[in-house]
C-alpha cells in the first residue's frame, strides 16, 4: 500500500490495546488454528454450580442470563457436555432479540449417548449441531446422530485434555474461531487441564447451598501446588442486578 502512496498509520497505547482485545478470536486463529474459548457459568456465594442433586435452576437472575444468551450470539458456536445435555435438554440457542445467526451448538460426547429425541437433534435440520465423539462411540450410535442431521467429529487422544485438543483443531479447520463454553463442570475441567481456557466469567449470585457433594465449577485434574496455578492477566468485577459478573483474561493474543 506504501509502495501505491497510502499512508500507513500504525497504532499504539490504549488504542491498540483496545483493538487488540477486541480481536482475540481471529488472533489466536490465525495464529494457531484454534478456536478462542471463553468459559462462563454462573456460581453460588460458596462457589457451586449445582446441589447435590444436580439441580441448578436458576442460580443466576434473568438479567445474567441474558447477558448470556448475548455472548452465545457473539460467538461462533456454543459448548456443553453431554451430561449438560442429558441433565437439561438444553437448546444451546442465543434467545434475544435481533439474533441474525444463531451459534453452532457442540456437545462433547465421547459415547455418542445424545438421545435422538433431544431438542438438540429434534432442531439439527434448521441449526447448526456438532457432536464430537471419541473411538469408543459406537458406529450405530453415530449413524444415527449423522442421520438425525448433526455433524460427528472424531476426537482422538490419550486422555480427555488431549481429545479435547485435537476436537479444537478440527474446529478450528471448520472455521470456527470462538466458542463459548458452557460446561458442565467436567468438561470445563478437561478444557482448562488441555489449556485451552482463554477467558472466564462467572456470574456470582447471593445464594448459599452448602454440600460437600455439590457440582464446583471447574473438575478435572487441576494442579498439584498454588505455584502452578493458571493466574489471570486482568480481572474485572460489575454488578448484574443481584448478581456480580466475574471476567478473567487468562491470555492474551
Amino acid at each position: 500500500m506504501r509502495d501505491e502512496g497510502v499512508e500507513i498509520v500504525i497504532a499504539d497505547g490504549e488504542l491498540a490495546a483496545r483493538a487488540r482485545l477486541l480481536n482475540q478470536p481471529f488472533r489466536k486463529h490465525a495464529r494457531t488454528g484454534l478456536p478462542w474459548v471463553l468459559f462462563k457459568s454462573a456460581m453460588t456465594l460458596d462457589g457451586k454450580v449445582a446441589t447435590r442433586t444436580g439441580d441448578s435452576k436458576w442460580i443466576s437472575g434473568d438479567d445474567s442470563r441474558r447477558i448470556a444468551h448475548r455472548w452465545r450470539a457473539e460467538c461462533d458456536a456454543v459448548a456443553c457436555g453431554i451430561g449438560t445435555a442429558l441433565a437439561d435438554d438444553p437448546q444451546l440457542t442465543a434467545r434475544i432479540e435481533n439474533v441474525h445467526r444463531q451459534p453452532t451448538r457442540i456437545v462433547f460426547d465421547s459415547e455418542a449417548r445424545l438421545p435422538l429425541d433431544s431438542a438438540l437433534l429434534r432442531s439439527a435440520p434448521e441449526l447448526p449441531l456438532t457432536v464430537v465423539v471419541s473411538r469408543a462411540a459406537s458406529r450405530r450410535a453415530t449413524d444415527g446422530l449423522e442421520a438425525a442431521g448433526a455433524d460427528v467429529i472424531v476426537a482422538t487422544g490419550e486422555n480427555e485434555p488431549a481429545r479435547v485438543k485435537n476436537a479444537l483443531v478440527q474446529l478450528g479447520a471448520s472455521g470456527v474461531t470462538s466458542i463459548l463454553l458452557e460446561g458442565g463442570p467436567h468438561l470445563a475441567g478437561a478444557f482448562l487441564d488441555a489449556g485451552e481456557v482463554d477467558e472466564i466469567r462467572l456470574f456470582v449470585a447471593p445464594v448459599v447451598v452448602g454440600g460437600s457433594a455439590a457440582r464446583d465449577p471447574l473438575e478435572g485434574e487441576g494442579v498439584e501446588r498454588i505455584a502452578e496455578a493458571a493466574r489471570a492477566l486482568t480481572l474485572e468485577c460489575q454488578r448484574v442486578a443481584d448478581d456480580v459478573l466475574i471476567a478473567a483474561r487468562m491470555r492474551e493474543w
